[in-house]
């Protein structure tokens, strides 16, 4: 029997009064049977909020045993809510089975209730794509190329995924200015052309460890915005 703290990235329906649900713990992400999900369970278990849940089993598929609400809810709605969907989306799609993740978990905690506080949505948006990069051993310098030489502010670079940045001599479709991406080694991703270049450089970055599967959040998203 296991206690943690939890969220629920996903849920489906299983059989005929249960659910399969994907849990994300600072033990990772998890895959469990939540019984009774249509009952009082299911009343609980909602999306975004942090649970207290127990879980039984030694195989990879487990059952949750108990679940109670561990914090306030984090209401959501309008574009903060298809934010959360995205960060739902990318723990779902990269993150493996059972990897221990509890920093991760510790942002992610922290990036739901931003976006229920309404705080800026694009950098926290930025900073929680590149911690998961980071921690699944996906990051890359923002000062040097792939070569390990300094990046200059006035060089033209391409994006390599998995590697870095790659010194080019011609414009061309998906380059970046040099101090742009130095200015993204600060973190400092208020101003609207560096969170403008922090968006492609995390576009171009995960694509290529989402397989050319696109993301349902963001067709959600645009679908949305343009029925407006």
């Amino acid at each position: 029997m296991q206690s943690s703290l939890a969220f629920i990235l996903h849920s489906r329906p299983y059989k005929e009064t249960s659910a399969l649900v994907d849990l994300f713990t600072p033990n990772g992400r998890l895959r469990a049977v939540l019984r009774s999900a249509r009952g009082k369970h299911g009343s609980v278990a909602r999306p975004f909020s942090l649970l207290d849940i127990e879980l039984r089993g030694r195989s990879e598929l487990k059952s949750i045993s108990r679940i109670e609400p561990a914090g306030e809810f984090n209401f959501l709605q309008g574009q903060a809510l298809f934010c959360a969907m995205y960060l739902n989306e990318l723990l779902v799609r990269l993150l493996p089975l059972d990897d221990p993740q509890p920093q991760l978990f510790e942002h992610y905690t922290l990036s739901v209730q931003g976006l229920a506080h309404g705080l800026p949505m694009q950098p926290l948006l930025r900073n929680f794509e590149w911690r998961l990069l980071e921690q699944l051993g996906y990051g890359f310098s923002f000062t040097e190329d792939i070569h390990g030489q300094a990046l200059q502010g006035q060089m033209l670079y391409r994006l390599v995924p998995q590697s870095g940045f790659e010194a080019v001599s011609l414009v061309q479709s998906g380059v970046f200015q040099g101090a742009d991406i130095l200015a993204l080694a600060t973190a400092d991703w208020q101003q609207e052309r560096i969170l403008q270049t922090a968006k492609r450089v995390m576009r171009q970055a995960l694509a290529a460890h989402l397989g050319g599967r696109p993301l349902m959040s963001r067709e959600l998203f645009l679908i949305q915005k343009g029925s407006k």
